[in-house]
């Protein structure tokens, strides 16, 4: 039985206190996706879209072991509100709490179209693939009302540049015109985010996100119009979707995804402080056993800096974990593989723009 305190519709059942220094603004209503997906009621919990002004949305991932080089985000915060999203604690940067100010307070980049053609159009620009996003889901609810990531596929398109997809909302289908432009010219490839079969699973660690049924038909959906998908099983949580592996894995290749990656989670910065919150209230019953094999992964701390590790974990418990994955692997995805984006098509088209000068 989950206590009284549990705020149904969040992620975060806290609000820590923010390490800098903490700014307020004025709220305003919001949609909640998460209500007009499943018919339930929600406890009343605002959310604010407040648009800022950065003067670059391209950004260099200098992090060794994302797997990624270059990625843009939209959005900062994200409703989705997963409580194990390492995102959080960027939040803190902004001014605001990496707990529910994280889902409650989006950081809204209007002019993100803008400033990619602008990177693109740059004579020093190289083609890479560029990841949207990141850091935070290009595709959360505030996409339905701004349209900046639908803005920003067009110009990728016009650009002829590649561009990665990181997502776990099924709203990525209302731009299927786009993808499939781009996936014609291999320009573009997605990753689907599946971390449980269950929906009871799911609803307490990602409360407004797409259901299982829907993200599955997501990549159906991708698949089927040419348009490469990749499942991100991710995280894998001891104790709470690590027995999943296997059948994650089956499911997702049975409905086209050509690979699939994982994670071991490891709650860094404030995050650690929230998962725990969150355990005690969601599932009490499970909290100490789940807490300790996370801790048994990472030196028996739940936080873990350190690059090449801090995303496979160390330990009998993370083997286990890397062993499964590797069997699900060579059992269902024998023989698929996840195609290599295509760069040489921007170098082309600048070309042709400079001779029309």
């Amino acid at each position: 039985m989950k206590p009284k305190t549990y705020i149904k519709g969040r992620g975060a059942q806290a609000n820590p206190p923010n390490k800098f220094h903490v700014h307020r603004h004025e709220s305003r209503d919001d949609f909640l996706e998460y209500c007009h997906l499943e018919g339930e009621e929600a406890q009343p919990s605002k959310t604010r879209y407040l648009e800022i002004f950065p003067k670059t949305v391209v950004n260099e991932v200098t992090s060794p072991d994302v797997g990624m080089h270059w990625s843009m985000n939209p959005y900062q915060g994200c409703e989705h509100g997963c409580v194990y999203c390492y995102a959080r604690n960027s939040h803190e940067y902004w001014g605001y709490s990496a707990g529910l100010d994280f889902e409650r307070t989006i950081l809204v980049k209007k002019d993100a179209p803008r400033l990619l053609e602008q990177k693109l159009r740059h004579p020093n620009w190289k083609a890479e693939t560029i990841v949207l996003s990141g850091n935070t889901d290009c595709y959360q609810p505030a996409e339905q009302r701004f349209g900046i990531t639908r803005e920003c596929l067009k110009i990728f398109l016009k650009y002829r540049h590649p561009v990665g997809i990181i997502t776990k909302n099924a709203g990525i289908l209302r731009d299927l015109d786009l993808l499939k432009d781009l996936a014609k010219e291999q320009l573009v490839g997605v990753n689907i985010s599946i971390t449980s079969l269950s929906e009871k699973t799911r609803r307490l660690l990602e409360p407004r996100t797409a259901t299982i049924a829907r993200r599955l038909e997501t990549i159906r959906s991708l698949s089927a119009e040419g348009i490469p998908v990749n499942a991100m099983l991710a995280p894998i949580i001891p104790g709470i979707n690590s027995h999943e592996i296997l059948p994650l894995a089956k499911v997702a290749s049975e409905h086209g995804a050509l690979s699939f990656a994982h994670t071991v989670v490891h709650l860094n910065g404030a995050i650690g402080a929230i998962f725990t919150d969150w355990i005690r209230k969601t599932l009490p019953e499970k909290a100490d056993r789940v807490l300790s094999q996370i801790a048994a992964c990472h030196g028996g701390k739940l936080n873990d800096s350190r690059f090449g590790v801090r995303n496979k974990g160390e330990g009998p418990v993370a083997a286990q974990i890397h062993s499964m994955a590797a069997l699900a692997k060579r059992t269902y995805f024998h023989g698929k593989s996840f195609p290599k984006l295509n760069t040489s098509l921007h170098e082309v088209y600048k070309e042709g723009q400079l001779k029309l000068f």
